[in-house]
C-alpha cells in the first residue's frame, strides 16, 4: 500500500557502489511519464545520469554537496516554460489579481526562473520516488544548486529550467524516516478556525 511505503521513505545520502537496473530505471520514468499536470501540458523532460564523472560535476553545481557524487543514477527533473504568447503568465495573474500589473511587468526570463511551473514537476518527480522505493532504491530531493549552471552543462534549450535534482541508489545502511506532524496539527475543515 502506498501510505507504508509513504511511511518508509528517508531521504538517502549514502548509497551501496551498485547500479541501479535498465527496468528500474524505466519503471520510475513511466510513473513519472503517467502523472497528471494542468491542462494536460505535460510541461518537463527528465534527464537520466548515469556517467559517474557527470554526477561528480553536477555534486559540483549543487554548492559543492560532494554526497551526491557517491550516487549511480541522478534524474533532473526539467520545466519546459510556457511562452505568454501561450497563457504563460495566465494562472499566476488569476491567482493574484491584486499583483496582476507587477506580475505582467516582470521580464519573461526572470518570471520563468522565480514561476517555471515547478509544481507540477515535482508531482511527477514523486511518481520517480515511490516506484523507486518499491525496488528498495532510496532517494533524496536536491533543491539547491546553480539553476543556471546545470542548464548550460546539460545543454538545455533557453525554454527549459532544471527545477530538481533527484538522487537515487541502494541505501548503504537503512536509513531512519523523520517523525511528522500529526493529522490534527495539519487539516482543518471547512473553515480555519485558528
Amino acid at each position: 500500500m502506498i501510505t507504508t511505503l509513504l511511511k518508509n521513505r528517508a531521504s538517502v545520502r549514502r548509497f551501496q557502489n551498485r547500479p541501479v537496473p535498465e527496468d528500474v530505471i524505466q519503471e520510475m520514468l513511466e510513473a513519472a511519464r503517467l502523472s497528471p499536470s494542468g491542462g494536460n501540458e505535460q510541461p518537463w523532460v527528465f534527464g537520466v545520469i548515469t556517467d559517474c564523472d557527470l554526477i561528480a560535476e553536477i555534486a559540483k553545481l549543487a554548492h559543492g554537496q560532494e554526497w551526491i557524487a557517491g550516487a549511480p543514477l541522478v534524474i533532473v527533473l526539467c520545466t519546459l516554460c510556457v511562452e505568454d504568447g501561450r497563457g504563460g503568465r495566465d494562472i499566476q495573474l488569476h491567482r493574484y489579481p491584486r499583483y496582476a500589473q507587477a506580475i505582467a511587468e516582470i521580464p519573461q526570463s526572470l518570471y520563468w526562473a522565480l514561476n517555471q511551473e515547478e509544481h507540477q514537476t515535482k508531482i511527477a518527480g514523486t511518481h520517480m520516488v515511490l516506484a523507486a522505493l518499491e525496488h528498495g532504491v532510496g532517494s533524496c530531493w536536491v533543491s539547491r544548486f546553480d539553476v543556471e549552471g546545470l542548464a548550460g552543462f546539460l545543454n538545455l534549450p533557453s525554454n527549459y529550467l532544471p527545477s530538481e535534482i533527484l538522487v537515487f541508489g541502494y541505501p548503504e545502511g537503512q536509513p531512519a524516516p523523520r517523525s511528522k506532524k500529526s493529522l490534527e496539527e495539519l487539516v482543518f475543515r471547512d473553515v480555519f478556525k485558528g
